[in-house]
């Protein structure tokens, strides 16, 4: 298949993209939120066990801006998004891109439970100004859309979907392997599910529950299948922070991973950080679902095999 028959056939995907992108910025502006740019490359990325960076000359093209943005909620911005590129070292599949587009966004004096309607309102907005109805069909079956969306607890989705327990797969160091392998395929597909409360090993950056402090205010939210974002309350003590790199830098270390210094601006300014929340959301997973492929590479102009 030549490259411009490629293109040819992605060209209602690709107007889809542009429509939802508009709808995106639309929701945001409207809802008082200020569009920002922050910086690409960088000289730490967030050390997280299981995410590799990619270099540039000395530092590092962002896994995510995340840092960047919670600097600007410590300065004083407290309604804030971005659309923007991030890498990721040799992550290429079904769904995933080593360039990605993701949209972050972040709301001071509010916690995660609060981040699951703006969810449900922005995906509300997205198919508003799509003319779309709140039943989706995806890869021949109906989702139902119509808000409030279903919440499963992490240790329940375990117990529902999974061979063994959270805690035992935590203990064998099979978590990732059970949720992706075993639960993951079973999410969202009557209707959205917010999984959420991870065990704090799965929150590097998100605040513990008050009332249960080996939980992480975290959720995930999956529909027909797939993993669209991941939010959090956000932990503002930057002890504990520096702790929880700490830790996701020594588990890189053991299992051969490379390492990168710790980012010290971050640390030093996350003392004056409000208590927030925010949301990293794919919109190429979510155009996937929009568009009702399987494949990522469908709702991108170049796959990195096509450049």
């Amino acid at each position: 298949m030549s490259e411009q028959f490629k293109l040819y056939t992605k060209k209602k995907n690709l107007k889809l993209r542009a429509q939802i992108m508009t709808a995106i910025r639309d929701f945001f502006t409207t809802g008082d939120y200020l569009e920002v740019e922050t910086p690409v490359r960088i000289p730490a990325p967030a050390p997280e066990a299981h995410i590799d960076a990619v270099a540039s000359g000395d530092w590092y093209l962002q896994t995510s801006p995340e840092l960047c943005m919670k600097r600007l909620l410590a300065a004083g911005y407290e309604r804030i998004f971005q659309i923007c590129k991030c890498f990721r070292h040799k992550e290429r599949g079904r769904v995933h891109l080593p360039e990605m587009t993701l949209l972050e966004w972040y709301i001071a004096h509010a916690d995660y439970l609060d981040m699951m309607k703006s969810c449900e309102a922005l995906i509300g907005k997205i198919l508003e100004t799509l003319g779309r109805t709140k039943a989706l069909t995806y890869q021949g079956r109906k989702i139902d859309l119509t808000p409030s969306w279903r919440r499963l607890r992490v240790a329940s989705a375990f117990e529902r979907y999974g061979s063994v327990s959270m805690q035992a797969a935590l203990k064998d160091n099979r978590f990732d392997e059970i949720m992706g392998l075993e639960i993951e395929p079973n999410l969202g597909w009557d209707k959205p599910v917010f999984i959420f409360d991870y065990p704090i090993e799965c929150g590097a950056l998100a605040r513990r529950k008050a009332s249960q402090p080996e939980i992480a205010e975290r959720f995930e939210l999956y529909i027909g299948g797939l993993e669209l974002c991941n939010a959090f309350s956000e932990l503002t003590d930057p002890e504990e922070q520096r702790l929880r790199f700490e830790s996701e830098l020594a588990a890189r270390s053991s299992a051969g991973s490379p390492s990168w210094p710790l980012p010290e601006t971050f640390l030093t300014a996350l003392k004056d950080m409000p208590p927030a929340t925010g949301n990293a959301l794919g919109i190429d997973r979510l155009v996937m679902l929009l568009a009702n492929t399987d494949s990522i590479g469908d709702v991108v102009a170049f796959a990195p095999e096509d450049t």
